[in-house]
């Protein structure tokens, strides 16, 4: 209402007017270009849903995470990156609704000194990464894969350094029983009850849970995925 009574006149008017279409084209869903999340991880859904970027589609990979020889942390995870977004560009190609769609996909890597630790599965996995975590710093890579429609790589590789208090055999056994640790990368969940371990992070805190937002919303950015499409519903 405000906008409407500055502008006066005709000329006004039709500003106006244009103003509205502009949204209104913005609005449509149809003109917006498609966008594959290569994960079903629930973490990097909400984190890009938190910068308000709605996938249109998960296209989770099911690729072999194990390390190469002499494969290191942030070779291990561009690599898996890469794998993950190349094998969802093939299910979308295939597909007439996601054939010229954005492909975006992510691996997260936890390593203390040169061990990459491992996304832990089982209980004792977990216990092994935490009495390795406890009372030390770590690094964390996430790698970010965006293929383009026009089947253009673009890659991007950030590293965050979290250091751990010393767990207590109370907290080291009670959160390996809450299970949170469960197909976590180092075995646990920083936005969890992990969160009250860290002492001190230097970098990106999205990075730990699996997506930098920064880095992936200006890749996206910069191959002209409209990453800002959906702010004007987000109020």
């Amino acid at each position: 209402m405000a906008l409407t009574k500055s502008l006066k006149g005709p000329e006004g008017a039709r500003s106006v007017e244009r103003k509205v279409a502009s949204s209104s084209e913005v609005s449509n869903p149809s003109w917006r270009p498609k966008l594959v999340l290569a994960s079903a991880s629930p973490r990097r859904l909400g984190l890009l849903q938190q910068a308000g970027i709605e996938p249109d589609a998960l296209l989770p990979a099911d690729v072999d995470e194990t390390p190469l020889k002499n494969e290191g942390a942030k070779e291990l995870a561009k690599r898996l990156a890469r794998s993950k977004a190349e094998v969802a560009r093939k299910v979308a190609r295939a597909r007439e609704d996601l054939k010229e769609s954005y492909i975006l996909s992510a691996d997260t890597v936890v390593v203390v000194g040169k061990r990459v630790l491992p996304k832990a599965e089982l209980v004792d996995e977990a216990a092994g990464c935490l009495r390795l975590l406890s009372g030390r710093a770590h690094r964390v890579y996430t790698s970010i894969c965006l293929i383009t429609p026009r089947d253009s790589v673009r890659e991007r590789l950030v590293e965050t350094r979290v250091r751990f208090k010393r767990l207590s055999r109370d907290e080291f056994e009670r959160y390996l029983a809450s299970g949170e640790w469960r197909g976590k990368a180092g075995g646990y969940a920083i936005q969890g009850l992990a969160g009250t371990f860290v002492v001190k992070l230097v970098g990106s805190y999205s990075n730990v849970v699996g997506l930098p937002l920064y880095e992936a919303a200006a890749l996206l950015d910069g191959e002209g995925y409209p990453v800002r499409f959906g702010w004007l519903d987000a109020a």
